[in-house]
């Protein structure tokens, strides 16, 4: 009974990860890139449309927690400054306001396309039927008429996050995730965060002190 057990944890814990909605596709650290310590202040900027306000408070909000939960000093941009912070100043500027707001790092999160899918569902399809009679006949097509076909729809995202340094301006490292047809927006801004902040373990990017 133990091993019926064990064996029947193991197959959930499959079926969730295969119905994972959002997983990263692809991460890159420069070779050169510094730790990031637990003391250095770390500004998460979510860009998406403006439409989306309430999908960048939880795309920032939900990363900088996990980046907390770590122990580091993270903090919203969207808190911080509000939703227009450097939507009118050049290159100079928004820099010289992180430094005076002591950011040495910021990670964009960027959604890099959202797309809406329309897929058709076909009913009862028609196949050879070995019987003869006329009701069995009957039913079978009747029941293939009456079941038509229907359409889903389903939103596809597409992310990519780009941790910065201040100082220098150098890119310390990049992650791309995708998410199919998330349960809600809450849900993938979940994930996002927890796979992300664990791929930046294992790429080193992150100090374990």
């Amino acid at each position: 009974m133990k091993k019926l057990g064990l064996l029947m944890a193991g197959i959930a814990m499959v079926a969730m990860t295969a119905c994972t909605s959002t997983k990263l596709t692809s991460s890159w650290r420069a070779n050169d890139a510094p730790q990031i310590q637990k003391d250095n202040k770390v500004m998460v900027m979510a860009l998406v449309p403006a439409r989306d306000r309430s999908l960048r408070s939880q795309m920032e909000n939900f990363t900088v927690n996990e980046l907390r939960r770590k122990g580091y000093n993270a903090v919203s941009a969207l808190q911080e400054y509000g939703p227009q912070q450097f939507g009118k100043l050049g290159e100079k500027q928004a820099v010289d306001r992180l430094k005076g707001s002591n950011v040495n790092q910021v990670l964009t999160i960027v959604m890099v396309d959202k797309a809406r899918e329309r897929n058709f569902v076909p009913g009862n399809m028609y196949s050879p039927y070995g019987y003869y009679g006329f009701w069995p006949y009957y039913s079978r097509w009747y029941s293939n008429i009456y079941s038509p076909g229907y359409y889903t729809y389903n939103t596809n995202y597409q992310w990519e996050g780009n941790l910065y340094d201040i100082s220098s301006g150098q890119l310390l490292y990049s992650v791309q995730s995708r998410s199919f047809d998330p349960p809600s927006t809450e849900r993938m801004a979940v994930l996002f965060a927890q796979q992300v902040v664990k791929d930046m373990g294992k790429q080193q990017i992150l100090a374990r002190n």
